[in-house]
């Protein structure tokens, strides 16, 4: 029988519980248990497809095509979790199933209630992810405790101890233990107020995560299990990490989290396997080099609007000794002021996907300024998109080429709406999503990066390369080195006369871990890295 670890929030939001529950995943799968995770999220919105990125951050898609919660991601860079749509909930999600029952008649003409019908069905979700080849299910309860928004998931997994024994569960508390500067020390208070909220409803952590800035006395800590009814050893710090997230788990492992976890549940584990991690982040403390990456991009505003796509940065940059400086730049700003004041002196370009015309003339002026000045140039999603607008109107003289999303009018739609696309009147869940094939060309730098013809890739997208353009984009030296099996949509194209000029319309940034870069992420920061140091490119041959 699989066991179930839930772990809710406190005091404050963004304390990091996304962080914690892959940092926990990843040691217990390195003590060889299989583990799965998920994330209940309390608003209304059936998925955040359709949210702002200012809103929510970035929207994170799985192999099957759902949108989800960026905390997933980090589910991923961590683990090796199998990740689904069932790895997600919202409250909206949630309520649509229960009113799509009670419409079909299957409560038998009952009065639906919270209790116990969508209580019931979130309880559902979570067994959802105790499959036979399942350990360990690791089930984040998104917001904090208090919020009248997440009251039916704490309830939900107050009475999933009963159903499955108290045996089979346990309640991780993540919370905030502030420092006031006036008075010159830490204050326990929010975090007993935090756990009297819980146990006001029927759950009893287990185990308390206390964030911090600075170290968690002794006393502090004995205060703190003393009036929370948790035993000593169970008040973990988890104070801020400056060098990088993935110190994280080696935090836990300090604090003997995991073998904390192994007891309380009676799990059969070997021995902890952290070897590669720790050389992973001695590289992080001691790089040989430096590489300047500029992102331009419509939501750079928002830090985790590209959450992805920075990580995946870091991963490259990790591979090649490189720490990688991120300069973010808004589109919109280029576009008036122009690229030469935000350019000079990077080493790579960067430019990441996004919906509507907002800022897309700035984006193809930095564009253009990689293209003619020679520097590395990766293009993600709209990025590929504005790519084939800016090649079409500087190389092939069309003055006017665009988007179809942009200018429904243009004379020259060099990008436009796929054709399953065209009936679509509903937004959420309705783009091409989730894992697609890819054929590659033979000698192109994206099959050198792969070091394989035939690739997978996620995409979360309307539209695409317009064919009836596609020869004479070739003709004048744009490469359509990748494209679906039957070569019908355009996936990844180069230049060919160019260092390193590679854009695709997929999301590679959803599949790179710090221990395992992108391929396409890695070349491009070995680029950067080369122009950099002013020498040849020399990419690592994939195996």
């Amino acid at each position: 029988m699989a066991k179930f670890i839930f772990v809710t929030g406190g005091v404050v939001s963004s304390l990091g519980k996304g962080l914690t529950c892959a940092s926990i995943g990843m040691l217990l799968e390195r003590r060889g248990l299989r583990v799965r995770l998920q994330k209940f999220d309390p608003y209304l919105n059936v998925d955040p497809g359709t949210m702002s990125p200012y809103q929510h951050g970035e929207v994170y898609v799985t192999d099957d095509g759902a949108e989800t919660d960026l905390d997933l991601g980090h589910y991923e860079r961590f683990t090796n979790a199998i990740l689904t749509r069932d790895c997600n909930y919202t409250t909206g999600k949630i309520y649509l199933s229960v009113i799509e029952k009670e419409r079909r008649g299957e409560y038998r003409g009952r009065t639906v209630q919270v209790i116990p019908h969508v209580t019931d069905e979130i309880k559902a979700a979570i067994r959802k992810m105790a499959t036979p080849e399942t350990d360990v299910v690791i089930t984040e309860i998104g917001g904090t405790v208090g919020d009248i928004e997440g009251m039916p998931f704490l309830e939900a997994i107050r009475q999933f101890a009963l159903d499955v024994g108290k045996q089979n569960c346990i309640y991780i508390h993540l919370t905030l233990v502030p420092y006031l500067k006036a008075a010159g020390e830490l204050k326990t208070k929010p975090t007993q107020h935090s756990v009297g909220e819980l146990r006001k409803i029927g759950i009893q952590p287990d185990v308390l995560i206390c964030r911090t800035d600075r170290e968690l006395p002794r006393e502090e800590a004995e205060k703190i299990a003393l009036f929370c009814n948790v035993e000593p050893r169970a008040v973990i710090e988890e104070r801020d990490k400056e060098l990088s997230i993935y110190e994280v788990p080696l935090s836990l492992v300090e604090n003997k989290l995991d073998e904390l976890i192994v007891e309380k549940l009676h799990l059969p584990a070997r021995p902890l396997q952290i070897d590669d991690w720790k050389e992973m982040l001695q590289r992080v403390r001691e790089p040989k080099h430096e590489v300047t990456i500029a992102v331009v991009g419509k939501y750079v505003r928002h830090h985790d609007a590209y959450k992805s796509v920075y990580e995946s940065l870091t991963h490259a940059g990790i591979f090649n000794h490189a720490k990688v400086q991120i300069r973010r730049i808004e589109s919109e700003l280029v576009e008036v002021q122009g690229p030469e004041r935000f350019l000079e002196g990077v080493n790579g370009l960067l430019v990441p996907g996004g919906f509507d015309k907002r800022g897309i003339n700035g984006k193809l002026a930095a564009i253009r300024f990689a293209r003619e000045k020679r520097l590395p140039f990766f293009g993600i999603c709209l990025g590929l998109q504005c790519a084939v607008i800016e090649f079409a109107r500087n190389v092939l003289h069309l003055p006017e080429a665009n988007s179809t999303e942009f200018n429904r009018h243009t004379p020259d739609p060099v990008v436009c709406l796929l054709d399953e696309q065209r009936q679509v009147t509903q937004l959420g869940g309705t783009m091409r999503l989730g894992k697609y094939v890819c054929h590659l060309v033979a000698g192109s730098k994206a099959a050198q990066a792969y070091g394989r013809l035939v690739i997978e890739e996620r995409h979360r997208h309307r539209y695409e390369v317009n064919n009836a353009y596609r020869p004479l984009l070739e003709q004048h030296g744009l490469r359509i080195s990748g494209t679906t099996p039957d070569g019908g949509l355009v996936e990844v194209i180069e230049l060919v006369d160019h260092p390193w000029f590679v854009a695709v319309q997929s999301h590679p940034e959803f599949k790179s871990k710090p221990t395992q870069p992108h391929p396409l992420f890695r070349d491009f920061v070995t680029a950067a890295l080369a122009q950099r140091l002013n020498r040849p490119c020399e990419v690592q041959l994939a195996g």
